[in-house]
């Protein structure tokens, strides 16, 4: 069935997968280069949506449509990989995790509407839970923090993502919005109704500076100002429209997959991706990356991008 949710521990070189068959694998890669997959004892009953490693890479978080949030870890003396569940008060799909930098708080996402932010301290294999602004537990699943993405409601949460200090949250959501919570300023929230088409991912690009992506094809840089207000940057994609020349029938058979249409010459985008982007990483401090259903993944690179476009300043 349908893989929903894959994630890769760089450090251990693992990746979990999640799909809709209400299953997860941890794979991991053999002397021989080939990857083996162990199963996840996840216990749901819906589909899962969504996966996500933790900063340690000891623990990862998997959303689901039962309306449960399934933290997973290895058990040694069974040689298996368990979890814990995180149930009240979700009531929706869960459709997006992050973790806190401490490895020990959670943040999910998902369709009604709603952020809430999770103690995962698992005391099987932690010491003591975090100490951070949003509040600790010793307890898997306190709810720590609860966010509406309006105050009418508004649109089902695409993507979560702590800041790097973890002090703050950033969310999208499909009514075209983008929002900031900030722990250290009493959980106020800041939000942003956009212009664009809605996004579908978000990251952290420095303390102060996020890139969203979505149905508009383009990443968008955001920024939070001196005074605290969220604005818009830029889009950070200059390509200019070229003129296509004649499709040979290879390149129509690739167009019409790629991009539902056959003929390119009049329907180009003036951006690198023809298609949504549906995913946005972090590749280091200086570069992110974004991958779409055009089927381009496509590496930025920061100090290129403020050297092209005018006036831009990633902080």
């Amino acid at each position: 069935m349908h893989v929903m949710g894959i994630d890769w521990a760089p450090n251990t070189n693992r990746i979990v997968t999640c799909s809709a068959d209400k299953n997860a694998y941890v794979w991991t890669q053999e002397g021989d280069g080939k990857w083996n997959p162990a199963w996840v004892l996840l216990r749901i009953n819906r589909a899962a949506t969504c996966v996500k490693w933790s900063p340690l890479e000891n623990k990862f978080a998997v959303g689901s449509g039962g309306r449960v949030i399934a933290v997973c870890y290895f058990v040694s003396e069974n040689n298996w990989w368990q979890c814990k569940h995180i149930k009240r008060p979700l009531r929706s799909t869960v459709t997006t995790v992050d973790w806190h930098p401490d490895n020990k708080v959670l943040v999910a996402g998902s369709t009604d509407y709603k952020v809430r932010v999770f103690s995962a301290f698992i005391s099987d294999m932690e010491d003591a839970p975090g100490n951070g602004p949003w509040g600790h537990s010793n307890t898997l699943g306190t709810l720590l923090a609860e966010f509406q993405n309006t105050p009418n409601g508004g649109g089902w949460i695409h993507s979560v993502a702590f800041s790097p200090c973890g002090n703050k949250i950033c969310w999208v959501a499909h009514n075209s919005s983008i929002c900031i919570a900030d722990a250290t300023k009493g959980n106020a929230v800041i939000r942003l109704y956009t212009e664009h088409l809605p996004f579908l991912c978000c990251v952290w690009m420095g303390s102060n500076s996020i890139i969203a992506v979505g149905h508009s094809c383009m990443p968008m840089l955001y920024s939070i100002d001196d005074n605290g207000q969220l604005y818009f940057v830029s889009k950070l994609d200059n390509t200019q429209k070229k003129e296509a020349a004649g499709l040979s029938a290879m390149r129509k058979f690739q167009s019409l997959d790629r991009q539902a249409r056959t003929d390119t010459n009049d329907n180009a985008l003036d951006s690198i991706h023809q298609n949504t982007i549906n995913c946005v990483r972090k590749v280091s401090d200086n570069e992110f990356s974004t991958s779409g259903l055009d089927g381009q993944l496509v590496v930025w690179d920061l100090k290129l991008l403020e050297n092209s476009i005018a006036g831009l300043k990633i902080a």
